[in-house]
Parts: structure tokens; C-alpha cells; sequence
């Protein structure tokens, strides 16, 4: 095996690949082969690194050093002062940036890290790197060591819970797919992440592919299956080609196909891109997705378990549980379940996102509070303003006001507090946020993401965001509240599937920590964080006014009015409140109220 003393990753993100990525990976090896480094310098291409705004943009690894804004001129300059002189080549930096990767900074010291482990550690596409830190050793140890059920009894006693959101025993999962007789049994991966802001696996996928691949092998020897599926969104193009690479790795050196490492055990995997319907996610669609149906959910039981792809019995699990799995078995069952609560064990990654500094990919063990995540992990909130909510479980999730920052984040706790852990997004918000318009946001997602299928999804969501909308736009009226309330009730008791189920959590959660804001908007017509277009107005403050008409010429519909050096008016039948006034004013002359 060949070891480099430096490895460049190059994002390759579509919106750095129309900046000269590829070009500029091409001028970097050339450059290489030039100065006599390409044995000592290795250059890599690896998913979305930052924004991608500045592309195209590369991490250097030992250093962990961000560069952004190269071109393929540049790359003379960066090889001679970064690999030639030792010297962090600063002009390529991103002003004000951390050089550190904006997704995955080094681990604080509240994070344990299982699943992002390797993430931005190995090269994702050589299977060398992934077997050089212990890879498919537990799936060559269970193969030579372990029964079916002795697997089943470690991830039994582990205490590993399904990181796709509903938090079910993955041990009974297996359990129940084993025990259904039948001659033929699948396993799939659900990698259907549509959660807005959510990219955990998205990461997993683009930087370890071979976990999830190791895991769900070791579920296909517990459960007997011969053949597994992961199923992928096709907005994830870089993960679908290299789970593709890994795979066709894997199957190189025998660690998949017919007789692995030898042993009377085979199986096979493949996989199949989603069209991009939220719906998907649920698991019941997915497979009805993956048999070339349109992905619609369907009653339950029989469970996928008994009677799943093609009637078969299969056992689904997401990306995070895959990937968990190679450790539990390498490290043991008390290695795992000593990370955690007395129910929830192990660790859970999240995608911190929204009003908070620091943004991104964390790992921390479960039972840690909210106040320790957003403060101590996320750098508290942006801007030295308020923490007002944070949102978790994705769409479907709800918003949890201050009083529950103490609150620990496991299975339990989250649901008891009007929420739910889901595959781990997390949106933190500040003072300035408007909760109505929040629960608006996430029931005009929902809504549009209905397969509408069932009545009580498709009809109660669309009358949900009606109500909502209409609130926004000042137009609330009396009873409203009480109607949504109803609505929400109705949809959760009726609906086929979990997307209709949770639907309403946003609303609901909203109206009981934040009920003062639906009143507000209804009765007294006024949005208290100054959001909603409909009930605010700009004026100009005539003493900070200089009359230096800035925002009258860049009102785009000419609602200020007023002469050179003298305050100036805003018209409010005129003004559309887009904001720009405020956006262009030097002197804050401008305040919304």
C-alpha cells in the first residue's frame, strides 16, 4: 500500500465542476509530475466541501487547509509555496472562513464519532483506505466466528435503535425478517434524505461508502438474504456514483457476490435511484419505488418484514444504522450500549442548520440536552441574538421553545416534548423568527410532497396551509385556531403513512408553545417578529435621515419620495416591503414596524 505525505481533496460538487474542477485537478497532477511530487502528494475528489460559491474548492489534508477560487494559472503558485515550502499559500483562502471543512470541522469535545469516523479521513474510493482503518474485519470475523443469531443477539444487546427517525430495535428487525419463513430475503438501505436541511447521509455515502456496504452485508448473513438494495435520490449524484465504485471494489476482493471470503454465504447489491418524492422515505413506498411502482405507501401490517419487496420478507434500515454496525460488532455490544441513555444507546449524528454559528455535521452520544448542542457543539446563536426555537425531526418535526433547551435529546424525551428525533435534522431559530410563518414553511413542504393517496394527507394539509396562509396575510379570523387544532388531530388519527401522521407536529407544537403569536396575527393583525409582509410597514426615522436618496434610487417601485439632503417618506400604499431600503440605507434611518 502506498502512503502519501499530503492528500488534496477537490470538491467536485456540479457547481464546482462548472468552475474547472476537473480542470484544475488535471493542472495539479501535471504540476506534480512537474516538481517530482506526485509520489508524495495525492490528489483526491470528494463531495461538496463549503458553499461552493467560491469554487472550485479543495482541502489539504494533513493541515486540514481550505483553499477556494482556483484556476488552473493558480496552480503552479499553490504547489510551489504549499507542497514546496511548507507554506499555507493565503491568498487563496476565503476571507473571514474558518480553513476547516465547512461541513465537518474537528470534533468538539462534547462529539463521539462512530459514524462520521472516516468522513474527510480516507480516500471513499479506494477500498485500501477504508480495510487500512479495520474495514470488513467484523463482517471476516462474524463469518468466521459468529452464527446468524449470535450477530442478531450482539445488535440485541447493543441496544442499536433504527436512525431513521421512528427509533425501532434494529435487532427485532432482523429477528422478525430471519424468522419469516420464505426461500428468498432482501435487505435495503434507505438513503432517501429529503429532510430540508438535512445531508448526514449524503455525507456517510460520498465519504465511507464501504460502511454502509460492510453493514448491510453483516444484516444480510443475520437475516439470510442474498440480495440487498440501497436506494438513493437522484439529487445525490455523487453518492450514487461512488456507492457504484465501492460496490464493484468490493465485489473485486471478494467482500461481495458468491462466496464471500470463501465461506458458503454470497450477496449482491445494487443501486436504485428515487425520482426525488419525499414520500419515498417511508418505507412501505420505497420498496414499491424500487419494484418500478409509482411510490405511493400502503396499510401496515403485513410489515416489510413479513411481506415486502415482491412479497418477500426484507429488512429496511437507513444509512446511519448501516454504518453503525461494523463497530458494534468490531468493538462489541458494551462498547456501544455504554454511549447513550438507559434507552437510546450510541451516538446520533445531526445537521445543525438555521440561526446558529456554527453550522454543519455533528456526532453526539444520545441523552446530551439541547442547550449542550446548540451552545457548546453549535457555537450558540449567530449575531449575539436570542435562541427563540429549534426545530428537530425534519418537516415532520416540532418546535421547542427555550424552556426545553435542558431537555435530553433521545427517542422518549423528543416525542413526550411534541417532537421527534427523525433521521436528525435540527433548525435552531432566533428572536427574529416568526413561528406562524415557520409552521407555514413546513405545511407548504408536507402539502406538496403528499403523494395524496389517502384523503385525510392529501385534502387536510392543503386546508392546514390555507388557514396559515391566510393568517400571514392578515386575514385571520376568529376560530381559526380552533380549526387548525381540529385539522391537526384529524390528519394525525387518519392518515396512511408518517409523512400525513407527522404533518401537523409543526402546527401543532407551534400553537401550543407560541399561541400568543397565532393571536397576535389574527386578532391584533401585527406579526411580532416583523415578518409577515402583510402587517408590517417601513418608515424613515426623520432625525437619522440624510437625504441621501440611496434608497429612493434603489426602491425597484419608487415609493420614496423626498429631496437631497432632506428626510425622506415612504409611501406604504406604494411599498411592496421587499426590504431593499433597509438592505442599502448607511445610517439605519429605516425601521420596520
Amino acid at each position: 500500500m502506498k502512503y502519501f505525505r499530503s492528500h488534496v481533496l477537490v470538491c467536485v460538487d456540479p457547481e464546482c465542476l462548472n468552475k474547472g474542477a476537473h480542470q484544475v485537478i488535471d493542472a495539479l497532477n501535471d504540476e506534480l509530475v512537474a516538481t517530482g511530487l506526485i509520489n508524495e502528494v495525492q490528489v483526491l475528489e470528494t463531495s461538496r466541501i463549503g458553499g461552493c460559491a467560491n469554487g472550485p474548492e479543495m482541502m489539504v489534508y494533513p493541515e486540514g487547509v481550505h483553499y477556494a477560487g482556483l484556476t488552473t494559472d493558480d496552480v503552479p503558485f499553490l504547489v510551489e509555496e504549499h507542497f514546496l515550502k511548507g507554506r499555507i499559500a493565503k491568498k487563496f483562502l476565503i476571507p473571514g472562513k474558518s480553513i476547516e471543512d465547512e461541513e465537518l470541522s474537528a470534533p468538539t469535545s462534547k462529539e463521539i464519532r462512530v459514524v462520521l469516523r472516516n468522513c474527510g479521513q480516507i480516500d471513499p474510493e479506494n477500498i485500501e483506505d477504508y480495510i487500512a482503518e479495520d474495514g470488513y474485519m467484523a463482517l471476516g470475523n462474524i463469518l468466521s466466528s459468529l452464527s446468524p443469531e449470535d450477530v442478531i443477539e450482539v445488535i440485541k444487546k447493543s441496544g442499536l435503535r433504527g436512525r431513521g427517525g421512528a427509533g425501532f430495535p434494529t435487532y427485532l428487525k432482523w429477528q422478525l425478517t430471519r424468522n419469516t419463513p420464505s426461500d428468498l430475503r432482501y435487505v435495503v438501505c434507505n438513503a432517501d434524505e429529503g429532510d430540508p436541511g438535512a445531508f448526514m447521509n449524503r455525507r456517510v455515502l460520498e465519504s465511507d461508502p464501504h460502511s454502509v456496504i460492510e453493514g448491510m452485508t453483516i444484516a444480510a448473513y443475520a437475516i439470510g438474504a442474498s440480495q440487498g438494495y440501497v436506494y438513493c435520490r437522484a439529487e445525490y449524484p455523487i453518492a450514487v456514483a461512488t456507492l457504484n465504485r465501492a460496490i464493484e471494489q468490493a465485489k473485486s476482493i471478494g467482500l461481495l457476490g458468491d462466496n464471500i471470503l470463501g465461506t458458503d454465504f454470497s450477496f449482491n447489491l445494487e443501486v436504485r435511484m428515487g425520482a426525488g418524492a419525499f414520500v419515498c422515505g417511508e418505507e412501505t413506498a420505497l420498496m414499491s419505488s424500487i419494484e418500478g411502482n409509482r411510490g405511493e405507501p400502503r396499510p401496515r401490517p403485513p410489515f416489510p418484514s413479513v411481506k415486502g419487496l415482491w412479497g418477500q420478507p426484507t429488512n429496511i434500515n437507513n444509512v446511519e444504522t448501516y454504518a453503525n454496525v461494523p463497530q458494534i460488532i468490531l468493538k462489541g455490544a458494551d462498547w456501544f450500549a455504554s454511549m447513550g441513555t438507559e434507552k437510546s444507546k450510541g451516538t446520533k449524528t445531526f445537521a445543525l442548520a438555521g440561526d446558529i454559528n456554527h453550522t454543519g455535521l455533528i456526532e453526539v452520544p444520545m441523552g446530551i440536552s439541547l442547550r449542550e448542542i446548540i451552545f457548546d457543539v453549535g457555537m450558540g446563536i449567530k449575531n449575539g441574538k436570542e435562541f427563540k426555537a429549534v426545530q428537530t425531526g425534519g418537516p415532520m418535526g416540532g418546535c421547542l421553545p427555550k424552556e426545553y433547551l435542558d431537555l435530553p435529546v433521545d427517542y422518549e424525551s423528543l416525542v413526550q416534548a411534541g417532537s421527534m428525533m427523525g433521521s436528525g435534522g435540527m433548525i435552531v431559530m432566533d428572536e427574529d423568527t416568526c413561528m406562524v410563518d415557520i409552521a407555514r414553511f413546513f405545511m407548504e413542504f408536507t402539502q406538496e410532497e403528499s403523494c395524496g393517496k389517502c384523503t385525510p394527507c392529501r385534502v387536510g394539509t392543503k386546508r392546514i396551509l390555507e388557514i396559515l396562509e391566510r393568517i400571514c396575510d392578515g386575514e385571520g379570523r376568529d376560530g381559526d385556531i380552533e380549526q387548525l387544532e381540529m385539522l391537526c388531530q384529524e390528519i394525525k388519527s387518519n392518515s396512511l403513512c408518517g409523512l400525513g401522521q407527522g404533518a401537523p407536529n409543526p402546527v401543532e407544537s407551534t400553537l401550543k408553545h407560541f399561541r400568543d403569536e397565532y393571536e397576535a396575527h389574527i386578532y391584533n393583525k401585527q406579526c411580532p417578529a416583523k415578518v409577515c409582509k402583510a402587517m408590517i410597514r417601513y418608515e424613515i426615522m426623520e432625525d437619522s435621515c440624510t437625504g441621501c436618496t440611496v434608497c429612493a434610487r434603489n426602491c425597484p417601485v419608487n415609493a420614496i419620495t423626498g429631496e437631497r439632503r432632506q428626510p425622506h417618506l415612504i409611501d406604504p400604499d406604494t411599498c411592496i416591503r421587499c426590504g431593499i431600503c433597509v438592505q442599502v440605507c448607511n445610517f439605519n434611518a429605516i425601521e420596520v414596524v
